[in-house]
């Protein structure tokens, strides 16, 4: 099984047209996903084509559902188009939306995470995001489709780069999914809510979380997975370095104080149970142990 994203899922990509768009667009379906539309409408009625695959365009989301039943929305749009896009995709009823955008004003992203919840038929994973993958089924996002293969293990992450580092070092194991939250300091998918899915998914049998500095969203976690999650979870943290009171990489990874430190992130997940890694390689092995040893 997997997560938010399956080999049935239906997708249409906001921006497609874009240069962007066109170059994510290309590698989702060569990773095999159901891409089965774009939006943008200004070109609404034409085509691209894609190495001999074509994918119509549509000048809204609802006219794209419509026509191709789509229950995934992939962003692209620059920023300033991006609350428009998701609002869009909100009130066509969109169940899944994934905002890779960056550089979204957090006003913005209040204002349509506010919408959707109000909707009550659209998650929204991102802004800020890489997207989400369910390996060898179907690619949501930016994220490489060719590093990693399908397998036991599920993984949420806020930070991208450390989404692709941990699914190539467990490619001997493989993923069920894959899913970059983002980090910024608003978003529609968090932690807890991947932990859930995974507890939830039969084919998951440990998990992989990954946080940054900043904020407490760690620290929540952690009170959940002792909580709610009976099985094996391994962290990372990242930022053990960063000066206090320093944006690093972006607004969500502020430090103040104490507060949002990696330090009181690691404390507060060890002491749950989670195995936590000093770097993603240790990350990895404390994985590998864990599930050489449940063979």
């Amino acid at each position: 099984m997997a997560i938010f994203l399956n080999e049935q899922s239906r997708v249409i990509v906001a921006g497609m047209t874009g240069s962007e768009g066109q170059k994510h667009t290309r590698r989702m379906l060569a990773a095999g996903t159901n891409v089965v539309g774009g939006t943008n409408p200004r070109k609404a009625g034409e085509s691209i084509d894609f190495d001999g695959t074509s994918v119509p365009v549509f000048g809204t989301t609802a006219e794209a559902m419509d026509a191709t039943g789509a229950d995934v929305s992939v962003v692209f749009v620059p920023p300033a188009a991006a609350m428009g896009a998701v609002l869009e995709a909100a009130d066509a009823g969109m169940p899944l939306v994934v905002v890779v955008t960056e550089g979204i004003p957090v006003h913005d992203t209040a204002h349509f995470f506010s919408h959707a919840q109000a909707k009550g038929t659209t998650r929204i994973i991102g802004p800020n995001c890489p997207g989400v993958i369910s390996p060898g089924r179907s690619n949501a996002g930016i994220i490489p489709a060719d590093i990693t293969k399908s397998g036991p293990i599920g993984l949420v992450s806020k930070s991208g780069t450390l989404t692709y580092q941990l699914m190539y070092e467990l490619r001997d194991f493989g993923f069920s999914s894959c899913v970059g939250i983002g980090g910024d300091a608003i978003i529609g998918t968090t932690h807890i809510d991947c932990l859930q899915a995974f507890e939830d998914d039969l084919e998951t049998d440990a998990i992989v979380l990954i946080g940054e500095i900043g904020g407490d969203a760690e620290e929540r976690a952690a009170d959940y997975v002792a909580d709610h999650i009976s099985k094996p979870v391994v962290g990372y943290v990242a930022g053990f370095t960063a000066p206090e009171g320093k944006t690093m990489g972006h607004a969500g990874a502020i430090v103040s104080g104490s507060a949002g430190t990696a330090e009181a992130k690691r404390q507060a997940l060890e002491a749950v149970g989670v195995k936590v890694g000093k770097t993603p390689s240790e990350t990895a092995r404390l994985m590998r142990q864990i599930l050489q040893n449940e063979s």
